[in-house]
C-alpha cells in the first residue's frame, strides 16, 4: 500500500500531478470543488498516474480539505 501526501488545487486550467521535493505531491484538477466533483478528478488523476484501477485509490483523510492523504493498494 501506498500513501500519498496531496495539497489539491481546484478550478485549474488543466489536471497535473507533481512530486516535490519534500515528498509531497501537488495535484490541480480541473474540476470546482463542490458535490465532491474535484474529488473524483483527483481519484481519477491518481489513478491514470499509478496505472491502478479507481477503485484501488481512497482519501483517507481530508475529503473537504485542500490537503489530503490518499491511499493506493497495489
Amino acid at each position: 500500500m501506498k500513501v500519498l501526501q496531496l495539497k489539491v488545487k481546484p478550478n485549474a486550467r488543466t489536471s497535473a500531478l507533481k512530486a516535490l521535493d519534500d515528498g509531497t505531491w501537488l495535484a490541480h484538477v480541473a474540476a470546482p470543488p463542490a458535490d465532491g466533483l474535484a474529488n473524483e478528478a483527483l481519484i481519477r488523476l491518481i489513478a491514470a498516474h499509478f496505472n491502478v484501477r479507481r477503485a484501488q485509490v481512497r482519501i483517507k483523510s481530508g475529503g473537504s480539505s485542500r490537503h489530503k492523504r490518499i491511499e493506493i493498494d497495489d
